[in-house]
């Protein structure tokens, strides 16, 4: 009898030190687990402490690579990004940890304290907002979620771009004798109105235009900004002004004179933003002559088509596809400042058809 129970307290023994020793196994690995862990995250943050960003060093960095990749543009973007935050907080530089929700709250408040408009305080903080991330990728930034979240980042429909049907018809009217003797008036004029019937082109789509891009009637361009493939037929309107301005010189790619050195060069680029700035400065003095109620640009082009398209009944899908937008919402943001008034035309409409039916509606 003694035996079977000096065994069965044996056993017992054994069954209660396993036990106790699979529950300090376990806690002791999830102690070392989670100290390790502890240390891991504390040596990454040294390592992120001692190889930081500097944010004026990395921008810069960024907007050189941006510019050597051709994109000449972004580049520009970044670099006048760049200085508004010098001017916001100095030449010194400064890490992205030092970048707070108070700290881009100021920035927005001082942006604005310059007059920027709310879509360049948009632009100047997707921008770093872009820079930001690139940073926290390359593990050189900590990231801090929801950091942009107080300062706007959209996009607002603040100005009317589109010409109201009045000016329309003065700027697709012939100049008048006073006017028509200068050439660079009536060739901005009908750049313009190119621009307007190829489905409101870009002008930087424009110049870049090449003379392969033209098959018969159809030009098929890719767009510089989203890198879209469009295809447009001309119209007979749109045919006339093409062959009035094409290129002559046979050794030059490109479909119209604006450009002379080769495509992806600062030199083409910087004879695009010249040919831009001479555009638009004749637009200015031509909208003056024509007596428009709005100032005229190369944007104008643009928004007038899309603008058009709307009051036509056009969708705003086949609108997006047609301008080659990168998303709806894109074109919606054009066509935000006239939904109001379309909504009160409708509203008009509806009254007056209730006060032609029902007599003496309001006495």
């Amino acid at each position: 009898m003694r035996l079977p129970l000096l065994l069965i307290t044996f056993k017992a023994g054994v069954a209660f030190l396993f036990k106790n020793f699979l529950a300090f196994y376990f806690v002791y690995s999830w102690n070392v687990f989670f100290i390790m862990r502890i240390l891991v995250y504390l040596s990454s943050k040294l390592l992120i402490n001692r190889e930081m960003l500097k944010v004026v060093t990395f921008m810069k960095q960024v907007a050189h690579g941006l510019q050597m990749e051709g994109n000449f543009g972004t580049a520009h973007v970044y670099r006048s990004s760049l200085n508004a935050i010098i001017a916001y907080c100095g030449k010194e530089d400064f890490t992205f940890s030092e970048v707070s929700p108070e700290w881009l709250k100021g920035f927005e408040v001082h942006l604005r304290s310059r007059g920027c408009s709310w879509n360049t305080v948009s632009t100047y903080l997707r921008t770093f907002r872009a820079v930001y991330n690139r940073a926290v990728d390359l593990r050189k930034a900590p990231y801090v979620p929801h950091l942009f979240r107080s300062v706007y980042t959209g996009t607002r429909a603040d100005h009317k771009r589109a010409l109201g049907d009045e000016d329309i018809k003065k700027v697709f009217a012939r100049l008048s004798q006073a006017f028509a003797g200068s050439p660079s008036l009536r060739k901005a004029q009908e750049l313009f109105i190119l621009m307007f019937l190829l489905r409101g082109l870009p002008f930087v789509d424009l110049a870049y235009l090449r003379k392969s891009d033209l098959r018969d009637n159809v030009i098929t361009y890719r767009r510089r900004k989203t890198g879209r493939t469009l295809s447009v037929t001309l119209t007979a309107e749109a045919m006339i002004l093409v062959k009035r301005y094409m290129n002559r010189d046979s050794s030059s790619p490109y479909l119209f004179s604006l450009l002379k050195s080769r495509e992806g060069t600062p030199e083409a680029y910087r004879e695009y933003q010249l040919a831009l700035r001479t555009f638009n400065r004749q637009l200015m003095l031509l909208g003056e002559l024509l007596g428009l109620g709005d100032r005229l640009s190369s944007y104008t082009a643009r928004h007038t088509w899309a603008t058009t398209a709307y009051y036509c009944e056009i969708h705003p899908g086949i609108i997006s596809e047609a301008m080659g937008h990168s998303s709806i919402t894109v074109t919606e943001t054009y066509l935000k400042p006239f939904r109001n008034k379309k909504i009160d035309e409708a509203n008009r409409e509806v009254v007056d058809f209730v006060k032609r039916t029902v007599s003496g509606l309001i006495a």
